[in-house]
């Protein structure tokens, strides 16, 4: 009995200890954008790191932090809009990517994040050839940054996507992932990592896309479009992977992290 006594203490005292060094640690700032493209198993894999974060709403009217020293880090999520209409949150994002990566923070990006990270570091964002909706292939580019920040023993696997743009990979920035019906699908720089695809996708997320799937207009006859019902029916097995995928992309993200003064 007193043994247990003394492992309950010390598990308590452990606990304390982490949760004191978590509240010391400066969190991540994640940008939102639309309401069904928060940060999905993103949110889940800091969590399970112990990493703290905020969300800023800026498609609920939050404004966008001017003070970089507060954050460990910046993420940038998805949304339907293009980085080139004229919305008033754009220019100050922009330019928050810009200051962050002058000052060596990490900056993460995900499809509209990617295309946002891009067009502040000198990139272009136009209209993809085709949309890409739906489970596709993507292809590790041969290098050593990106085994780096992939691994060695992958090669070709199953993304998520939902985009009709893309991204030109910025100045200073090299691509370490490849499509056939969008090139440029991830690009590194530095500690930052911009991405076409969505690594993020929980089955809440992809359920709720599906439901809009009528609004993008897309012809199901390309190959890089599916229906819902083919998304769905996919949805299972695919997430396996792309979570497991997106577990080493983030891992090797946060090793970027400013976490303390």
């Amino acid at each position: 009995m007193a043994s247990a006594r003394r492992d309950a203490k010390r598990l308590e005292s452990s606990l304390a200890n982490s949760n004191r060094n978590q509240l010391l640690m400066k969190p991540v700032a994640i940008f939102q954008f639309s309401p069904s493209e928060g940060p999905g198993h993103f949110a889940s894999f800091l969590d399970s790191r112990q990493t703290p974060w905020l969300l800023f709403k800026l498609d609920a009217g939050d404004p966008v932090p001017q003070d970089l020293d507060a954050w460990s880090g910046f993420v940038f999520m998805g949304g339907p809009m293009s980085v080139n209409d004229d919305l008033p949150w754009i220019p100050p994002v922009l330019e928050l990517i810009r200051r962050a990566m002058a000052a060596d923070k990490a900056c993460l990006g995900h499809c509209l994040g990617g295309q946002l990270m891009s067009k502040a570091l000198g990139g272009v964002v136009s209209r993809n050839p085709v949309k890409e909706i739906g489970w596709n292939p993507v292809r590790v580019e041969d290098s050593a940054l990106a085994r780096d920040w992939l691994g060695a023993d992958l090669g070709e696997w199953t993304t998520f996507q939902w985009h009709g743009e893309t991204f030109t990979i910025p100045p200073g920035a090299a691509r370490i992932l490849k499509g056939e019906a969008c090139a440029n699908q991830a690009y590194v720089r530095g500690n930052s990592l911009g991405m076409q695809c969505h690594v993020e996708m929980t089955p809440e997320m992809i359920k709720a896309w599906c439901r809009d799937w009528e609004k993008e207009g897309a012809d199901p006859a390309l190959p890089s479009v599916q229906t819902p019902a083919e998304i769905e029916a996919a949805m299972n097995e695919n997430l396996k992977t792309l979570n497991r995928v997106a577990d080493r992309l983030y891992a090797r993200w946060i090793r970027g992290l400013q976490l303390t003064d």
